[in-house]
């Protein structure tokens, strides 16, 4: 797997104390390594290397700082039940990068050198991946603006990095079934947007309606659209709703993130022939569902928890609790055959997976 670009590898003399890898919650430690490469207009991309965590330095007057030209991807390295190392589906997260990065007129690494550099990445902190059933390697690439300017413009000079963390399950529920609250004043996004990237814009404006929601003993909200009709993501995850005869995400419209983990439940729940239909779904359809009895399980998909349950939706108008707040079937199934695959107990029929080592 040649980028045609050197990577320079420098490890670190004075490697961490790892957590205990039991008790490890979400993105609360930092592995031994990160990668970094720059771009300039001048020499593109260049000085390729791993190199010790540790901080960054750039110019107070760069374009990350003040117009936000910043992105990232989330995903993870997994040990398999034989010992193997393996990455999933890291091709998907580069595209998703470069077409993030388009639309906020970022110069994005390309496919190869990221792909590379997560290999590269994994295999110096090797040692960083758990072992247990659940956890993982989170790794996150990012992108910033680097060019040190006041005008409002696109940067000339980006750096790329990668850093890892070692994690467990993203809520403190675990896989029990999370309470949500439906936003009726706030907004995720809004068409011709940011909504359909992983720009860092896109998860500051998402604090304040979630602060709020702790606040009232929520995990996290269900984002609607502008007039507050339609549903489109819940907390920083895609949301399923299991009816009777059929399953629904909301349709890819551009304010929406297309997830992998969204794409590979789509996948296997066809492949375990459910019918499964992206379309528009509204919260007035949900509670109606939910009166008649059809609603029958509510989930999140997202790299960080999988497959999260919903137990509770609810605001100040609105309480509906879901599956008698039990983790249903359809969630409990798609979790158990995805970290299957992802975890080396059955065999990778969508090819999701890629060796590292």
């Amino acid at each position: 797997m040649s980028t045609g670009m050197k990577i320079e590898i420098s490890k670190t003399k004075q490697p961490k104390v790892k957590p205990d890898f039991s008790q490890l919650g979400f993105g609360k430690y930092f592995s031994d390594h990160m990668f970094m490469a720059q771009f300039t207009k001048t020499q593109g991309w260049h000085s390729a290397r791993i190199q010790p965590y540790g901080p960054l330095s750039i110019e107070p007057g760069a374009s990350v700082l003040h117009y936000s030209q910043t992105l990232f991807e989330g995903m993870k390295a997994f040990r398999q039940t034989n010992g193997d190392i393996v990455l999933f589906r890291p091709s998907f997260n580069a595209k998703r990068l470069q077409q993030g990065a388009d639309r906020l007129c970022m110069e994005a690494p390309p496919t190869e050198l990221m792909t590379q550099a997560l290999h590269e990445l994994v295999k110096a902190d090797h040692d960083w991946v758990p072992t247990a059933f659940g956890s993982s390697l989170y790794l996150r690439p990012t992108l910033i603006g680097t060019e040190s300017f006041l005008g409002v413009r696109p940067s000339n000079d980006y750096l790329f990095f990668i850093i890892a963390s070692p994690v467990g399950s993203y809520y403190s529920e675990g896989s029990n079934p999370v309470k949500i609250w439906i936003e009726s004043e706030y907004i995720r996004a809004a068409k011709g947007g940011l909504g359909f990237t992983k720009a860092g814009a896109n998860y500051a404006a998402s604090l304040k309606a979630a602060f709020v929601a702790k606040k009232k003993g929520y995990s996290q909200v269900l984002w609607l659209d502008p007039n507050h009709e339609k549903i489109e993501e819940v907390g920083t995850m895609n949301v399923f709703f299991v009816f009777e005869n059929e399953i629904v995400t909301p349709a890819l419209s551009g304010t929406i993130l297309a997830g992998g983990v969204r794409e590979c439940a789509i996948q296997m729940l066809k492949h375990l022939d459910y019918k499964v239909s992206e379309r528009t779904i509204t919260l007035d359809e949900v509670k109606k569902s939910h009166e008649a009895g059809k609603l029958k399980e509510v989930f999140g998909t997202g790299t960080a928890a999988v497959i999260s349950p919903v137990g509770e939706l609810a605001n100040e108008h609105i309480k509906m609790v879901i599956n008698n707040n039990q983790a249903g079937e359809v969630a409990q199934q798609l979790y158990s055959e995805i970290t299957a695959i992802q975890y080396g107990q059955k065999k990778d029929i969508f090819n999701w997976l890629e060796k590292v080592m």
